[in-house]
């Protein structure tokens, strides 16, 4: 991922308001509304023809928007077999080829489930793959950062500490900070406070250069004592977006911020200007 200079506010997928279907129209949308970046999303396991993909690059260029893209939801590096392992590294493989196609500079996903098993047994499994598929990535000549999510229940590989840890041992790899999943996942990190840690942790374990092209995610959020029940509007929960954007803007944090709310333009434009005032 290129620097931004800045912290750039787009949408998880086409805005809603889009005068038409399809990616290319949702970038022309964003243009229009001044927002800067789209998350392309995958997961639903839907991929765009090569064709369809340079379109879309051309178009991101065209409107000066910048993109990121979201795996499929059906990956998953901790399965019980063969077959499902190598199709779960077959989608992060087509996510970064796609993506890099389209334009994309950094491409997230979720990186598996415990399945009941031994934690550090499943970030040993997990580490493995990921440096076969940054290896494999690497030579299709693919120029995208690879991120695992940061995710929103205990029951899902992607705590805050093991996505750093990977990010830290693994050249090639870094983190994607979903603040909402955090949030769900734990009950805590919803305080000025508690954000300000999340990015001292970063910059301990990963440098100052790591709070320069982050990759983010962000939305209301509800949630039960397993963690991450569904999206909400950032108005409908109690999750502390304003102090969260506070603490980005003071610590000169840049990078991708997406939104990923059920009306992902209107709160995108909300957070950025919020941002603009603070």
């Amino acid at each position: 991922m290129k620097e931004a200079g800045t912290l750039m506010f787009g949408t998880a997928g086409i805005p809603e308001s889009a005068k038409a279907k399809g990616t290319v129209k949702g970038i022309e949308r964003l243009r229009e509304l001044g927002l800067d970046a789209m998350e392309i999303e995958y997961v639903r396991g839907t991929f765009p023809g090569e064709i369809t993909a340079r379109a879309i690059g051309q178009a991101a260029r065209e409107n000066g928007i910048r993109l990121t893209a979201h795996g499929p939801y059906y990956i998953n590096l901790n399965a019980s077999d063969y077959e499902k392992i190598e199709a779960s590294k077959n989608r992060v493989i087509k996510t970064a080829f796609f993506g890099s196609l389209s334009g994309a500079e950094s491409i997230t996903f979720h990186a598996g489930f415990l399945r009941k098993n031994d934690p550090d047994e499943v970030y040993g499994r997990i580490s493995v793959l990921l440096r076969e598929l940054v290896e494999s990535i690497r030579n299709m000549a693919i120029g995208v950062d690879i991120r695992p999510e940061l995710t929103g229940k205990a029951s899902q590989f992607g705590s805050l500490d093991e996505i750093l840890r990977l990010s830290r041992e693994i050249d090639g790899v870094e983190p994607c900070i979903d603040w909402s999943h955090l949030y769900a996942r734990t009950g805590a990190y919803n305080t000025e406070p508690e954000f300000r840690s999340v990015i001292d942790t970063m910059r301990k374990v990963l440098g100052e250069k790591s709070l320069k092209r982050c990759h983010m995610h962000v939305s209301g959020i509800e949630y039960t004592a397993r963690g991450e029940r569904r999206h909400l509007g950032l108005d409908d929960s109690d999750f502390n977006y304003r102090e969260l954007l506070k603490v980005l803007k003071e610590e000169r944090v840049t990078g991708f911020l997406i939104c990923e709310s059920p009306t992902p333009e209107t709160d995108a434009l909300l957070l950025k200007m919020r941002y603009d005032v603070i």
